[in-house]
């Protein structure tokens, strides 16, 4: 009997379960301990080196983890850098190519020959999966590394950082409206994102887009076109501004990249009082094809609200949603955010603010991971900004801190200001813009601050000349168990799809206002 037989290097010399046994174990080596298998039965030389690589790899891993949890911003700032993507993608594919060869090493160290015919075959099958997953996964995450690399250097730019002002971030949003028949971009959509720039608590202020005489501060270049505002009447509402400055006063923004956005950044400051130093122009269009790559976004409508398509009889035509929960695919959530017959501005841009709350909820990082491609393809499509690269990662932590919390709203008209009679968004009082601003984001930070502020119910900031549904018998808008029933019969006849299309053909519009008099009532999911 040889004393100095090892089965481990030296398989001939083992049994056959020994043998089994081994391969098992260089196979497990292999993927958890990279360059193990080559130590114990292969080239040490080659395994000590690799079993270096793999220590440099999880000692970065370690360090990732840690900046995740005690800098957040940081880390993600460097991985969206595009010199360190670069990098992680090539070290990417390196390590990748590399685990490859241990496994085709590995495999060779098995001797495949020595096996028995059922080890064979798993060790074969084994192997191919464990070479999938390990050198696929890489080179999976470096192609995702590349893919985001191009879609970030196409959408954000590599200009000056966006600025904080009194310790949040203002960002103006629009939706910008270029279709058919229509002479440019129009922004039917404009809100604006005041976030705390430590805890991601947010506050919205929407802007009707029929907001007229809109103010400029004396250091705003508009100042010089409109020194009593944008105040040419009907013509003069706030969505026709992107376009007015477009066509007759880009030399005062000699400087930008899109003088439309800018103007719209100093009417929207103007207008509350704040510094707005980012915006985001998403075309509506491409707003559909985003909620089409997370796979469709689910709301709950508390109303019944009508949208574009076949009717009862055949032909085209108002339709509607029945109140409940719906799970919509872009083009269905761009028409929910966006209708407005039957239901006044208010109702609508409530609707759109839900809209945006439940992407926020529902547009979570396992989202993104399984639908890396598709929604970096339609950001390319869609959003134009001048938040630079460089900031990236800041401003995704604070969208991951701000998930889950509650989004306080206020709409800068009816019925937050007044009834839709006193037509505030045509003559507005801006001192009182001013201070219920101010006030709402001082509610906001001492909340944030942990000052003992209890949380705001959605709408409790507005005015009191009119109570929206939302403020009546301690309705809360985000939760439908306190909403009060829809309309569910006209007459003593049920609503119907029938009913809505003869009341509608009869040009009983009041009757049809009021049934869609709760279609303001909106939260995300089911």
């Amino acid at each position: 009997m040889r004393l100095d037989r090892d089965p481990v290097r030296d398989p001939r010399s083992g049994s056959a379960s020994e043998r089994t046994r081994r391969a098992g174990i260089l196979l497990l080596l292999t993927l958890l301990v990279p360059g193990g298998a080559q130590v114990v039965a292969g080239s040490r030389r080659l395994g000590r080196a690799a079993l270096r690589v793999t220590l440099a790899v999880w000692v970065l891993v370690a360090v990732a983890a840690v900046l995740f949890v005690v800098a957040r911003g940081t880390l993600l700032n460097l991985v969206t850098n595009p010199v360190v993507l670069t990098v992680l993608i090539a070290v990417l594919v390196v390590l990748a190519l590399g685990w490859a060869f241990l496994w085709f090493d590995t495999f060779r160290l098995v001797r495949l020959h020595l096996l028995a015919p059922g080890a064979k075959k798993a060790t074969v099958i084994a192997t191919v999966l464990a070479l999938v997953v390990s050198s696929g996964g890489l080179a999976y995450t470096a192609w995702l590394a590349n893919s985001g690399r191009s879609a970030v250097s196409t959408i954000f730019g590599s200009g000056p950082a966006v600025e904080e002002v009194d310790g949040r971030y203002n960002f103006l949003v629009m939706g910008g409206d270029a279709g058919e028949g229509r002479a440019g971009l129009r922004p039917d959509s404009i809100h604006v994102a005041s976030v705390d720039a430590d805890t991601g608590s947010t506050v919205l202020f929407s802007i009707p887009r029929n907001f007229q005489n809109a103010q400029f501060s004396e250091d705003s270049p508009l100042w010089r076109a409109y020194p009593n505002g944008f105040d040419c009447g009907d013509e003069c509402i706030i969505n026709a501004l992107y376009m007015d400055v477009m066509k007759n006063h880009q030399d005062l923004y000699p400087e930008a990249e899109d003088p439309g956005a800018e103007a719209m950044m100093d009417a929207a400051g103007g207008i509350l009082g704040l510094e707005v130093t980012g915006y985001v122009l998403v075309d509506m269009d491409g707003f559909s094809k985003l909620i089409d790559s997370m796979g469709g976004v689910t709301i709950t409508t508390g109303g019944w609200v009508t949208h574009r398509g076949q009717r009862p009889d055949g032909q085209w035509g108002n339709v509607w949603w029945e109140p409940g929960t719906h799970t919509f695919d872009g083009d269905d959530a761009l028409a929910f955010a966006r209708s407005r017959k039957f239901a006044s501005d208010y109702s609508r841009i409530r609707r759109q603010q839900c809209m945006q709350q439940a992407m926020l909820d529902q547009f979570t990082p396992a989202t993104v991971l399984t639908k890396f491609e598709g929604i970096m393809a339609a950001g390319e499509q869609i959003v134009e900004t001048n938040l630079p690269q460089s900031q990236l990662g800041t401003f995704v932590d604070l969208a991951e801190r701000s998930r889950g919390q509650q989004m306080e709203r206020l709409t800068i008209g009816a019925p937050d200001f007044g009834t839709q009679a006193e037509k505030f968004s045509t003559y507005p009082d801006f001192d009182r813009i001013h201070t219920r601003v101010d006030e709402l984001l001082a509610e906001d930070a001492a909340q944030a601050a942990g000052t003992g502020a209890s949380p705001l119910p959605l709408l409790t900031v507005v005015a009191q000349d009119e109570e929206p549904i939302a403020e009546q018998d301690g309705v809360q808008e985000d939760d439908p168990d306190t909403w009060p029933a829809p309309p569910t019969e006209y007459q003593g006849q049920p609503i119907t799809d029938e009913l809505l299309m003869q009341l509608e053909d009869a040009g009983n519009e009041a009757a049809l206002s009021e049934i869609a008099a709760t279609n303001e009532l909106c939260s995300s999911g089911g």
